[in-house]
């Protein structure tokens, strides 16, 4: 990683993804480029937020160390992006918002008040009051069913519910393919945002139990603007390369709505956090790779002072000085084991 993390574009300024698959992704003089059969090309991962790899994709560990360099998200998608096996990590190394985080999603009363948070800037309207975490997710499916319907009913396509099997891709039909394709899309981009800003994936409010959780709650925020009309509009046309036309249309889409300006400054609004999370050690982690704490800095903070006894009777005292008395650390004495009668 490069030693100040303020040198990287910031994540509105990036290109939101690109899907490579059955080729090669190598380090080379002139930066990260992707062959195959078709040639050689420039891979702009400095200004890139995620990169999909897909199917037939081999990447060298150097290729892996530019892109991880860069602040850009790698990840492991199926074909056309449409699952997600596995991702690297962001470009921070903050972790106060990750604690804040934390702190709201443990917490069941302030993790409810999220909630309300997410379906009103969702929805555009308030939940009724009182009402538990199981209830708020029936008026979420509720509505997000009413989404499909109005769609359908807007682009003549005959809808017969959300269904597909995860075994059998193939088996769906065009615009639930298409949903998923998008859908897929929408949080690849959403999970490369979470883990650039430090927060956890796994830490979600409406979702919970699984590894992408936030990224669930944070890209069902925009799926009723974004990938429910592309996937239902896309199916209504009947292209050759349903899911490839998906991707395209998304990967547009994000770009016309800003999609990248608006996520970051969305979470911050969910989670109530101030426009500059507090730094209590006193320094900004993403400004030295190599400073873990201030005690570990350039001495100016003094030790803790550790009383006589305070570890016990088998440990000695540490002054504020760093003198230790003679005996050794660890005076513990084991018993000895008694004898079985085979030597």
């Amino acid at each position: 990683m490069p030693e100040n993390l303020r040198a990287l574009p910031k994540l509105r300024d990036s290109i939101s993804t690109l899907y490579l698959e059955r080729g090669r992704l190598t380090q080379s003089r002139n930066g990260v480029e992707f062959e195959n059969d078709l040639g050689r090309v420039a891979v702009p991962v400095a200004t890139l937020c995620a990169l999909l790899l897909g199917p037939g994709t081999t990447v060298t560990h150097r290729a892996v160390h530019a892109v991880a360099r860069s602040g850009c998200s790698l990840l492991w998608v199926g074909e056309e992006g449409v699952r997600l096996y596995a991702s690297g990590h962001g470009e921070t190394r903050k972790a106060y918002a990750l604690q804040e985080q934390a702190r709201l999603s443990s917490d069941p009363t302030l993790r409810l008040k999220v909630v309300e948070r997410m379906y009103r800037m969702r929805f555009g309207e308030p939940l009724p009051a009182g009402l538990s975490l199981q209830e708020v997710r029936g008026h979420e499916g509720a509505r997000v069913r009413r989404a499909y319907r109005e769609a359908a009913e807007r682009f003549g396509i005959d809808w017969r519910g959300r269904r597909y099997d995860r075994e059998d891709w193939d088996a769906a039909d065009p615009v639930n393919r298409a949903l998923s394709a998008a859908n897929a899309c929408l949080n690849g981009v959403c999970h490369a945002a979470v883990v650039s800003a430090g927060y956890s994936p796994g830490l979600g409010f409406i979702h919970q139990g699984k590894q992408l959780a936030f990224v669930y709650d944070v890209a069902d925020l925009y799926k009723t603007l974004l990938t429910v009309p592309i996937a239902f509009a896309t199916a209504a046309e009947k292209p050759d390369k349903l899911e490839t036309v998906v991707r395209k249309r998304c990967r547009d889409a994000f770009r016309r709505f800003r999609l990248l300006d608006r996520i970051l400054p969305e979470i911050r609004q969910l989670l109530d956090l101030d426009a500059h999370v507090p730094i209590p050690d006193g320094f900004d982690p993403d400004d030295d790779a190599a400073l873990p704490t201030v005690w570990w800095g350039d001495g100016s903070t003094p030790l803790p002072v550790v009383a006589d006894g305070a570890f016990g009777d088998s440990y000695d005292a540490v002054g504020v000085d760093g003198d230790e008395e003679d005996e050794p650390l660890l005076t513990t004495e084991w018993p000895e084991e008694p004898d079985d009668g085979n030597g």
